[in-house]
């Protein structure tokens, strides 16, 4: 059993595409720019920003296209190629496309991928248990914004295991999605049935993004397992440890949707060493919901996890964060809390080991470069 199969089962129940600029995004700043990297401090200034990005995500394209790729200065090589070399190939229900299925259309797909490949989904609900393994990275899951496709399914972890129980299960590099609605359909945990825990998308390859994509469930929604990826403009709904493990992500303007019947968890990060690179950095969220929900319980002893910038509802619980019963997580855990609003984030009753961060101690977090996305996160393709 790997070292992540065992982690997942220890947890406790409770034609040529031309990559431009999108609408949305794009954080990406030139590396030869003087300009700042870090994500401004007022939402009001994010639209500019935006802009400004797109244009030197463009400047940085060509310059890539004209200089060798000295270490520090441009993309990754290898997708540096990959981008130069897009293949897109259809999944329609009705059987217009190239499949029917999104598993036919991954299955397609060659080991030892070389090349960008964007499966379009057309709209509709595709009942599929889906493995993106690790012999075909740089693979994107594309749907229409106006009619996104859902992939469904309702595996548990009585059946799989929590880490195998994802409807969608991404073990390659350099994965993206665009307008994809990712979901677990088992029912909601009543507390008593074990094995509940029933994971919508579970991330283990490096350098993914997710743009306007959802993930729904209930306990366990979403795995963040390892490596470094990037979320904007997503939807997370769940009950416990709705985004949990050892993964390092910056999730920015997201909506973090609690539908607890008791008291919530959002997250539940596994790190459990001093080297473990990872943590979860939330900047500009929106946390929603029902019932009474914690931002993070300590799953691991050294779990990292900060939100910056964001509105928290009366949803979140004034106490903020669980040291799962352990006091000796309490000395270990990395909880910060940066220049948050809504009703939620009053600090008056925050646990003792919550940190109200400053300047100097949040910048780490407001920035691409937590994730070293400046040399992988791209736009969205513009089909």
């Amino acid at each position: 059993m790997s070292r992540h199969n065992s982690l997942m089962a220890s947890k406790p129940a409770p034609a040529l595409l031309v990559v431009a600029a999108f609408l949305a995004l794009h954080f990406v700043p030139s590396l030869v720019s003087s300009r700042p990297n870090l994500i401004p401090g007022r939402e009001s200034d994010l639209d500019g920003w935006i802009l400004q990005n797109m244009k030197e995500y463009d400047e940085r394209k060509a310059e890539r296209m004209s200089q060798s790729d000295a270490p520090g200065t441009h993309f990754d090589s290898g997708l540096a190629v990959a981008e130069d070399a897009v293949r897109i190939i259809r999944v329609e229900k009705d059987g217009t496309g190239d499949f029917r299925t999104v598993t036919d259309a991954v299955e397609s797909i060659p080991s030892g991928n070389r090349r960008r490949v964007v499966v379009w989904i057309g709209g509709g609900e595709y009942r599929e248990k889906i493995l993106v393994d690790v012999t075909k990275p740089y693979v994107t899951f594309f749907g229409d914004k106006i009619d996104v496709p859902l992939i469904t399914y309702d595996g548990t972890a009585s059946k799989y295991g929590t880490w195998n129980s994802a409807t969608v299960a991404v073990e390659a590099d350099y994965f993206m999605a665009v307008n994809i609605a990712f979901v677990n359909s088992a029912p909601m945990p009543d507390g008593k049935r074990q094995g509940a825990q029933a994971v919508a998308l579970r991330i283990s390859g490096d350098k993914a993004a997710f743009h306007n994509c959802k993930f729904i469930g209930f306990q366990d929604t979403l795995c963040d397992d390892r490596g470094r990826h990037f979320f904007k403009d997503c939807f997370i709904q769940g009950t416990v440890d709705f985004i949990f493990g050892n993964g390092k992500s910056l999730y920015l303007m997201s909506t973090l949707n609690s539908v607890a019947n008791g008291v919530g968890v959002i997250t539940a990060h596994g790190r459990e060493n001093v080297q473990d690179d990872s943590g979860f950095s939330f900047v500009y969220c929106n946390i929603t919901g029902t019932g009474e929900t914690l931002l993070g319980r300590a799953w691991r002893g050294r779990a990292r996890v900060v939100f910056s910038y964001t509105y928290m509802g009366k949803v979140v619980d004034r106490e903020g964060w669980s040291d799962y019963n352990d006091r000796a997580r309490a000395n270990t855990v990395y909880y910060g809390e940066y220049k948050c609003s809504g009703p939620g984030s009053s600090s008056i009753h925050r646990v003792k080991y919550a940190r109200m961060l400053s300047d100097i101690e949040a910048k780490p977090f407001l920035s691409l470069t937590f994730i070293q996305g400046t040399k992988w996160v791209l736009p969205p393709p513009n089909l």
